[in-house]
């Protein structure tokens, strides 16, 4: 993988805390970096900080920015910002769960509830298995629980299903490899 020489004009990704806005930028240095990712988010006049997304580790001198590769993602941290993996959002200490559990789900699909066919079997599961008496205060509208609960329970089983027969074709698939060598090797043992 190349690596940025000094003064070389490099792409980096940039995105924002949030990870919901991201971007292409490119820049001859750390100053320069800076400069054109927070006019592309947004974050002019402010005071950043630049991490690596994928781990957090903080980009502040300039010796240390000429290694990174080209496209490396990083982020830009407002003050009452932190880094947090993927799906977590922090902001002044407080950590906010991003939408993970039932409620930021329930949420979510109010929303748009076409987002259910996109959903993974660990929410498939969270929503089919709901009790939507407890969660009319989150929702109050019943009935959409119960549409909710009950198309959930229909994708969860399409997907166990559906996973069930790749299973089985990928065993039948390692079984006819097995008898076509165990043939072969008949064959030329005869």
């Amino acid at each position: 993988m190349e690596k940025a020489d000094s003064g070389e004009i490099v792409p980096f990704k940039v995105v924002d805390c949030t990870r919901e806005k991201r971007f292409g930028v490119v820049a001859t240095s750390l100053q320069d970096f800076v400069i054109r990712a927070k006019e592309k988010l947004g974050l002019n006049g402010e005071t950043v900080k630049v991490v690596l997304e994928q781990d957090g580790t903080e980009v502040d001198e300039e010796d240390y920015f000429s290694t990174l590769e080209r496209n490396t993602s990083l982020m830009l941290l407002a003050p009452n910002e932190k880094w947090g993996p993927p799906g977590r959002v922090h902001r002044s200490g407080d950590e906010i769960d991003g939408g993970r559990g039932i409620t930021g789900l329930l949420t979510r699909l109010r929303g748009d509830v076409g987002h259910v066919s996109l959903l993974g079997g660990c929410e498939l599961e969270l929503l089919s298995d709901m009790d939507p008496d407890s969660l009319t205060d989150i929702v109050p509208d019943r009935s959409f629980l119960d549409q909710l609960k009950e198309a959930s329970s229909r994708l969860l089983n399409d997907k166990r299903q559906a996973q069930e027969a790749l299973d089985l074709l990928k065993l039948y698939h390692s079984a006819s490899l097995i008898h076509e060598d165990v043939s072969k090797r008949s064959r030329v043992a005869q």
